[in-house]
């Protein structure tokens, strides 16, 4: 678990006047790693977020401008696809995983989630614990959140997912 302050210190360290920079101070995820199955699907299958996690991170993945959500074209039925306006799709075409989605939330007994993220975040996320590689395509499997803080974390994840396919990034 991060705690609140190294938490505030990697969000502030990332951010710059327009939004997500860099990965410089990404915390690591406390605790051992959860299990996972894959490649089709690829799935977390141990230490699984809370529903209310869940509902919190759809939430504010929906609410975000120019996200619409639907079924994933390339997940599991159930996922929650998080889907860019055509108007906003202005990132290069490996921050999509297919036509506009950008992310996809996974049923809630699974909880993780993929995302396209720059490389170098990518990197830095699988380096400090927080996902892995689909075994195939190499987009990032980022864990479920088990706690508030985490939530946190897989939130500014998420929001570097949207500004990379806004081509923001």
């Amino acid at each position: 678990m991060a705690s609140d302050a190294l938490t505030t210190g990697w969000r502030s360290s990332i951010q710059k006047e327009d939004g997500l920079n860099t990965a410089d101070a990404l915390p690591t995820r406390s605790g051992p790693r959860p299990k996972t199955i894959g490649p089709n699907p690829h799935a977390q299958v141990s230490d699984q977020s809370p529903p209310d996690l869940w509902d919190a991170l759809a939430a504010r993945a929906l609410a975000l401008d120019g996200v619409h959500g639907g079924d994933s074209l390339v997940s599991v039925p159930g996922a929650v696809a998080f889907i860019l306006d055509e108007l906003s799709a202005a990132g290069p075409p490996e921050a999509f995983q297919a036509e506009r989605e950008f992310a996809h939330l996974h049923p809630v007994a699974d909880g993780s989630l993929h995302m396209t993220l720059p490389t170098d975040l990518a990197r830095a996320a699988f380096d400090a614990g927080w996902g892995e590689p689909h075994p195939r395509s190499g987009t990032p499997l980022i864990f479920g959140p088990r706690d508030e803080d985490e939530l946190n974390v897989v939130w500014l994840l998420l929001q570097a997912s949207y500004a990379f396919a806004k081509g923001e990034y």
